[in-house]
C-alpha cells in the first residue's frame, strides 16, 4: 500500500513546466520515486529479518531440553 501512494503521490508533480525543465523535473521524479520504493523495499525486508530471528531465539528458549 505505501509503494502505491508512493508512486501515485509523484505522478503529478511536474505540472505546468515545458521543454528541458518537464524533462528534468520527470527524471527528478522518477529518481526520488525509485529511492522512496527502494527504502520501503529494505525496511520491510529488515523488519521481515528481525521478526524471524526474533521467532527463532523465541523458540528455542521454549523447546525442551532432551531427556537422557
Amino acid at each position: 500500500m505505501w509503494i502505491i501512494t508512493g508512486i501515485a503521490g509523484v505522478s503529478d508533480q511536474c505540472a505546468g513546466l515545458t521543454g528541458s525543465a518537464l524533462e528534468q523535473c520527470e527524471a527528478g521524479t522518477a529518481v526520488g520515486a525509485s529511492i522512496g520504493v527502494g527504502l520501503i523495499i529494505f525496511l520491510w525486508a529488515a523488519v521481515d529479518v528481525i521478526l524471524g530471528l526474533t521467532y527463532i531465539v523465541y523458540g528455542l528458549t521454549r523447546r525442551q531440553p532432551p531427556s537422557t
